[in-house]
């Protein structure tokens, strides 16, 4: 199976510039391809994986990668998808992002490949040293008005009476052409990847490439997604979903993948994981079968988790996920613990009440509001429907002190099998 295959049957290819020729070419030779990202956050977040992730199936079939971030086109903004300017940052600001995400690409590609190392480079190294002049007569006399005009991301743009378009976010196309350009040039780069919503931009730097080098050069364009519900992939009730754990903790991320609806668990596992077509074929049949065991929602959320946190972090999220499901708080570290909790109401115990003989559980049930009254209570405990720590419970008499505490200060209360409360001693 040839890298375009692969991409097809996992529904990554929307278009492509002369297929048949980039197929052959690919089949006798290895290429070095770019995909590139405005750095306008210190983080990426999963609606920047499609990308990356595509570069990373190319290295694994021996092809080159280059991860482009904008350092240059950042500070400009590209009007490709959006309804307004975006707000522009400083350079200051966006080399500082360009920094912290350097990290997170090496989870994501492979740089000390022996044979085909992956690259970052920062298009404003190409970009500072050309004049405004130069770059005017040397890009801009080969594009039309008219050509740019007739992009699909310009002509939406226009069309708003409100918000137009500024000359500034006109003239993304250019620059984005010129990196084309200037990777074809320096590093014999002969494919650029990107969202469905680059194409004109991508075509752009072919036709630059063509004109100025007399080299044919190509285009490949991926899905922009949505869920099956309509709403935008990538975003959840506290929005973007962050690889970054102090925007968006492990625990967090590792839910975002197993609340996938179920009409997109399978699409999802072949569009992001590393699973081959056979295990994703016998995840599909399970799910088909008996969607109710959620296996193939486990294999994405746990496979999505391991890339990007690792494997220790995917199975400890795992854990975390089935203790809200009444499973053992057997070896969760304190902090996924919190993560978890942080889900639950939680109820503040002040020390000073926190005696050395305990406090009656009866009273602890009423005060968080999982029972009425004590008549309630009592008759909870004794139909076996209360837990501390995921434990059953079956004396009304019983009073929770110390023994109860997890690391020094927490302890989980739950009735029946979803109601929680978190208990804190401060």
């Amino acid at each position: 199976m040839s890298i375009l295959d692969e991409l097809n049957w996992r529904g990554l290819l929307t278009d492509c510039t002369d297929a048949t020729e980039l197929q052959a070419r690919l089949q006798k030779q290895k290429l070095t391809l770019y995909a590139g990202f405005d750095p306008t956050a210190d983080s990426l977040h999963v609606g920047n994986l499609i990308p990356l992730l595509t570069l990373r199936r190319f290295q694994e079939f021996g092809h080159t990668p280059v991860a482009l971030a904008g350092g240059a086109t950042g500070l400009i903004g590209d009007p490709s998808g959006k309804t307004a300017e975006r707000r522009l940052l400083s350079r200051d600001a966006l080399l500082s992002n360009i920094n912290s995400i350097k990290q997170q690409l090496r989870k994501l590609l492979d740089f000390n490949a022996e044979a085909n190392p992956a690259r970052l480079v920062d298009n404003a190294d190409w970009f500072t040293p050309v004049s405004y002049l130069e770059f005017l007569r040397d890009i801009g006399k080969h594009f039309s008005i008219n050509q740019m005009i007739a992009k699909e991301s310009v002509r939406a743009r226009m069309e708003d009476r409100e918000s137009g378009i500024s000359y500034t976010e006109f003239s993304y196309m250019l620059l984005q052409a010129y990196d084309f350009y200037h990777l074809k040039r320096e590093l014999d780069c002969s494919l650029q990847i990107g969202g469905s919503d680059q194409w004109g931009n991508i075509t752009a730097g072919i036709d630059l490439c063509r004109r100025k080098l007399g080299e044919t050069v190509f285009g490949l364009t991926l899905p922009l997604l949505t869920n099956a519900d309509g709403s935008k992939f990538g975003k959840s009730i506290d929005g973007a979903v962050w690889l970054d754990t102090d925007k968006t903790c492990v625990y967090k991320f590792y839910q975002f993948w197993i609340r996938t609806d179920d009409r997109d668990v399978v699409r999802f596992l072949k569009l992001f994981t590393f699973l081959n077509k056979e295990e994703i074929d016998l995840l599909a049949e399970e799910h088909l079968a008996k969607p109710e065991a959620r296996k193939a929602h486990q294999a994405l959320a746990h496979e999505m988790t391991a890339l990007i946190h690792g494997e220790t972090a995917a199975r400890e999220a795992a854990g975390a996920s089935r203790i809200l499901f009444g499973g053992t708080l057997e070896g969760i570290s304190e902090t996924m613990f919190r993560e978890i909790t942080g889900e639950v109401p939680s109820t503040p115990i002040p020390a000073s009440e926190w005696n050395v003989d305990g406090i009656p559980l009866i009273e602890l049930l009423i005060k968080t509001g999982l029972c009425k009254s004590k008549g309630q209570a009592r008759k909870d405990i004794q139909g076996g429907g209360i837990y501390i720590n995921n434990e059953r419970i079956s004396d009304p008499q019983l009073n929770v002190g110390d023994s109860s505490l997890l690391f020094g200060k927490y302890t989980l209360l739950r009735k029946g099998k979803k109601y929680y409360n978190l208990l804190i001693l401060e």
